[in-house]
């Protein structure tokens, strides 16, 4: 079984589920997970390179971002009496940690494949928070409670 239906059948089984879209808070949970995995491994290969003092921002940009992403996921994956705001703030701040981690990851592509991976899921999970929040802005998911 995959993480994706493993999560989904979680959030099926739930006796309190939140009230938001489902497919939009599953592939936000999935992109979270699979970036921060991402940017932990990229920061690890970062290390690896010989030229890694030129990779410094890069590891901490993913270090940051993998952090952040993981928190993120879990936040997401309780479905229990949810504060919204602090949920939309989170996303922001993934979403912005994303759009960062993959601008310096897009700098090392040309060089190092696994920035440009790491790229690639920077760019899939700001797109699902971003995604989300625009579900919890139009009223498709969330009671807007503060």
């Amino acid at each position: 079984m995959t993480m994706a239906s493993t999560s989904q059948r979680m959030l099926q089984t739930h006796p309190s589920p939140a009230h938001i879209d489902q497919a939009a808070l599953l592939e936000c949970i999935a992109a979270c997970f699979e970036c921060s995995q991402s940017c932990t491994a990229c920061a690890d290969a970062c290390l690896a390179e010989q030229q890694v003092q030129t990779l410094i921002r890069c590891i901490r940009l993913n270090l940051d971002c993998a952090d952040i992403c993981e928190t993120t996921g879990q936040m997401l994956s309780r479905q229990t009496e949810p504060d919204w705001s602090m949920l939309r703030a989170q996303l922001q701040a993934c979403a912005a940690a994303c759009r960062a981690c993959g601008a310096e990851c897009d700098r090392h592509a040309g060089h190092h494949e696994h920035c440009r991976v790491c790229a690639d899921a920077c760019r899939r999970c700001e797109t699902a928070c971003n995604r989300l929040l625009q579900s919890l802005a139009s009223g498709n998911g969330a009671r807007n409670r503060a």
